[in-house]
């Protein structure tokens, strides 16, 4: 599995930064090429499906996610997400932690995956395609 991790102090406060990073349908906005819906819509709770969209009209893949924890920050204690990914192509599992700090909020998001059919040797690059993507989206929803 590709593993990455990105981090970001942000002077936003964490009940700020947690509305924005968990704001599924906001990441389409940022990922190239990607939609997401969330069929049953908000608020989001554990339980909740979202959908990433990938491709260009029916050239793409589905990247289902469900949230499996979801503790949002509140009187100074940091909030967590856990997502898993169930789809064909992409599956693993990524964690949202938002924490308040004197100045803001310190993100930590981590990210598990696999892609089907991409060889085991791919995963250094995955990881770094991952970081780099990823490190711009969380930088676009917290400094929006």
């Amino acid at each position: 599995m590709a593993l990455f991790r990105i981090e970001r102090f942000t002077p936003l406060p964490a009940a700020e930064a947690w509305r924005r990073v968990t704001d599924w349908e906001r990441h389409g906005g940022t990922v190239p090429l990607t939609s997401v819906t969330v069929p049953a819509g908000p608020p989001t709770r554990t339980g909740t499906v979202f959908v990433a969209r990938t491709g260009v009209g029916p050239l793409g893949f589905d990247d289902p996610m469900e949230v499996v924890r979801w503790t949002p920050p509140a009187a100074g204690r940091a909030g967590l997400c856990l997502l898993e990914k169930r789809g064909s192509v992409v599956r693993g599992r990524a964690s949202i932690d938002v924490r308040p700090t004197e100045s803001g909020s310190h993100v930590i998001w981590v990210e598990e995956l696999r892609v089907r059919l991409l060889p085991r040797w791919a995963d250094p690059l995955l990881a770094g395609a991952g970081r780099r993507v990823f490190g711009r989206v969380l930088a676009t929803l917290l400094d929006d």
